[in-house]
């Protein structure tokens, strides 16, 4: 069931070395085409990034929060078209999390990595270095990285009891 993936995915920060198989891959590619969009628009682009010294610099372009993409054996960068639509950036926010929730089925670990709307260094973006690093044209928009691989450290399910219950409201705000 889909509730026992959410009550056990976490954010994993660690990965052992071992390479994900080709057939994970393509599965977590398939997941990720699968995703709806507005309009069936389809805006997203996904850049699998599996080559150490890339996955190196990526994990630098981010002053924090982004280091540990370097030991991941595989990112996934999400990304989309911005000349197809105007919300892309909920359409990449969903298969984003499609390619997690996969992830976890298939017993791997995974982070989303925040790069929208950070700095590489004073004058230039994220965006604009990842751009840089890997070929990509202005339009093409960078949401985020989704660092994936098999788990090196292991976190509890949150209890039911520190869910946020409060946060749900029936009809009306108050």
């Amino acid at each position: 069931m889909m509730i026992d993936l959410l009550r056990q995915r976490r954010s994993i920060r660690k990965f052992t070395s071992e390479k994900i198989p080709a057939e994970f891959i393509q599965v977590l590619t398939e997941a990720a085409l699968r995703s709806p969009s507005s309009k069936g628009n389809k805006p997203w682009e996904f850049i699998l990034v599996d080559d150490p010294d890339l996955l190196e610099q990526l994990s630098e372009v981010k002053k924090s929060g982004s280091a540990f993409l370097k030991n991941a054996p595989l990112g996934i960068v999400v990304c989309a078209d911005s000349t197809q639509s105007d919300v892309w950036i909920e359409d990449c926010s969903i298969a984003a999390t499609i390619i997690q929730l996969e992830a976890e089925s298939l017993g791997l670990g995974s982070c989303w990595i925040q790069f929208r709307n950070r700095y590489y260094n004073d004058g230039k973006t994220c965006e604009a270095r990842i751009q840089e690093l890997l070929g990509m044209a202005e339009h093409i928009k960078v949401l985020s990285i989704i660092a994936i691989g098999y788990p090196a450290e292991s976190k509890p399910s949150v209890p039911s009891e520190n869910l946020l219950k409060e946060r749900i409201k029936y009809n009306r705000w108050a």
